[in-house]
């Protein structure tokens, strides 16, 4: 097989129209580490770091569900001076909390393990997490480093590189920590007007994969509220109930004026037909879709 000729997991998504609502992956908490050497294809867990701290910080991080992430900067990165570490966590209520600190040596990644326990600082930016993990599925550095590039140029303080952070075929994709918000299917012209939009409140339907404190039926009830309402804030919209029957799901949502008070919105849940999703998998998968059957304020 020739470059020419290598399947692409992104281009085949984007070729069958694979719908991106509902795709974000669970978690309300995300350990990034600063890596400046090569990643690993399996990230954090690949690393060679000292055995007893390496196995602290991913016991705690399994407690707390946080993905562990390695970051970097765009561009030339110096191994010179200690590294970065953040743990960014969305509460119950909404909040949004960050705790960095720095490492040098292994075993000043423990830190890490602490700070998973603790509230963490309320009133800092969101991070920019952009998934450029090439050794994970090429799709991710192709698209992933021109927005990675885009958006450092725009938010030079705000945005890293980050390994796997799940749905290979929607690169390039972006997260936005810790809000929970994905945004998936994005070039370097895209990324920087859906961000802008997104640090003014305003979130947009388009390139949107899900909230990841939602269920993948709940993160494509509000998509849908947002394509038929307009663009709103995180937390305009919340999920008041969901109810399923069988392959059908009814979900209803609040939202803050000035965007409906009540929305309910149907869906039904089929399979898509089997596909490769990966770049590096040649094994088939068919990913579950959630189809928008009616949506009407209540």
């Amino acid at each position: 097989m020739t470059a020419t000729d290598r399947f692409l997991c992104a281009d085949g998504a984007r070729t069958r129209g694979d719908p991106m609502a509902g795709t974000a992956p669970r978690g309300v908490a995300w350990v990034l580490v600063e890596y400046r050497g090569r990643w690993p294809i399996n990230g954090f867990d690949g690393l060679e770091l000292e055995p007893e701290t390496k196995a602290r910080v991913f016991s705690a991080a399994q407690a707390a569900q946080a993905r562990v992430l390695l970051v970097r900067r765009h561009g030339r990165r110096s191994r010179e001076g200690p590294s970065r570490w953040a743990v960014l966590h969305r509460d119950n209520s909404g909040a949004c909390r960050q705790h960095w600190g720095t490492w040098h040596r292994d075993e000043e990644l423990a830190q890490v393990a602490t700070a998973l326990g603790l509230p963490g600082e309320l009133g800092r930016p969101p991070v920019l997490l952009v998934c450029t993990h090439g050794q994970h599925d090429p799709c991710c550095s192709v698209r992933g480093r021109p927005v990675g590039r885009a958006l450092s140029e725009r938010w030079p303080d705000l945005v890293w590189e980050c390994t796997h952070v799940g749905g290979d075929r929607f690169a390039a994709n972006v997260v936005v920590a810790p809000d929970g918000v994905y945004y998936g299917g994005l070039d370097a012209t895209s990324s920087v007007a859906t961000i802008e939009e997104h640090l003014a409140g305003r979130i947009h339907a388009e390139h949107l994969r899900g909230y990841t404190d939602l269920s993948p039926p709940q993160q494509a009830a509000v998509t849908a509220a947002l394509r038929r309402f307009g663009p709103a804030a995180r937390n305009d919209y919340t999920v008041a109930e969901s109810f399923r029957h069988g392959d059908h799901w009814r979900i209803r949502i609040t939202g803050r004026p000035p965007h409906p008070a009540r929305v309910d919105v149907e869906l039904q849940a089929h399979r898509a037909p089997p596909a490769r999703l990966t770049c590096r998998g040649p094994a088939m998968g068919s990913a579950t879709v959630y189809e928008l059957t009616a949506i009407r304020r209540v």
